[in-house]
């Protein structure tokens, strides 16, 4: 082989090369770009939440000009948030005391939820989904519960049947706790809400 041929493929090698890294460094990015994306469309929403004791709001969820974020995310978890002109949601994961929720322990719900023509609580997966049926149920609204001559209530969540108003836990298994409220009159923003004040979460004895 001639130098003039030596050469010559040295330089095809050295483009080869170049066309491979650069061939890498690309399925790098993009693999890195998807992971990405795929961890930050995961869980909770990651701008825009309202606070109030143990229940968190995302006012912005269902509006029209909600972030990419929280789009993308609601589009992943193929759910359906409630519009600012039909109500809020809220969702607690801990009790007052900031403890997470544990379906061993009873808890004793009560106060006074804002104005609303209809309420309702249910029980879920700290990640949002539904329960798996269990001997009592998992959601009670407004309609429903049974109230003293004072007009006031308490409800109760533990794994074990209790009277009056009870919503039936997986013993053991971790959960967590929504309040939807459907045409209330309360501001959808997250200044509003911030200062609300919702139903107590309060834990008892745990098995």
């Amino acid at each position: 082989m001639s130098l003039a041929d030596y050469q010559s493929v040295e330089e095809t090698r050295s483009r080869l090369s170049a066309y491979a890294k650069t061939g890498i460094a690309g399925l790098v990015g993009v693999g890195l770009g998807l992971a990405a994306t795929y961890v930050a469309t995961f869980g909770a929403l990651p701008f825009g939440a309202a606070h109030s004791g143990p229940w968190t709001s995302w006012p912005k969820a269902g509006a029209a000009d909600a972030d990419p974020y929280a789009r993308a995310i609601i589009a992943r978890q193929a759910t359906a948030p409630l519009g600012n002109g039909e109500g809020l949601a809220f969702v607690a994961a801990t009790d007052d005391a900031g403890r997470p929720l544990d379906g061993s322990c009873e808890y004793r719900i009560a106060g006074s939820p804002p104005v609303a023509r209809l309420w309702t609580i249910n029980l879920f997966t700290p990640e949002g989904h539904l329960l798996a049926p269990g001997p009592g149920r998992r959601s009670l609204s407004s309609d429903q519960i049974l109230r003293s001559a004072k007009g006031d209530f308490e409800i109760v969540v533990a794994p074990s049947a209790r009277a009056g108003n009870w919503l039936s836990t997986p013993n053991g298994a971790p959960f967590a706790i929504s309040l939807n409220l459907y045409d209330t009159n309360v501001s959808p923003t997250q200044t509003s809400l911030e200062g609300l004040k919702l139903l107590s979460i309060a834990r008892g004895d745990c098995l």
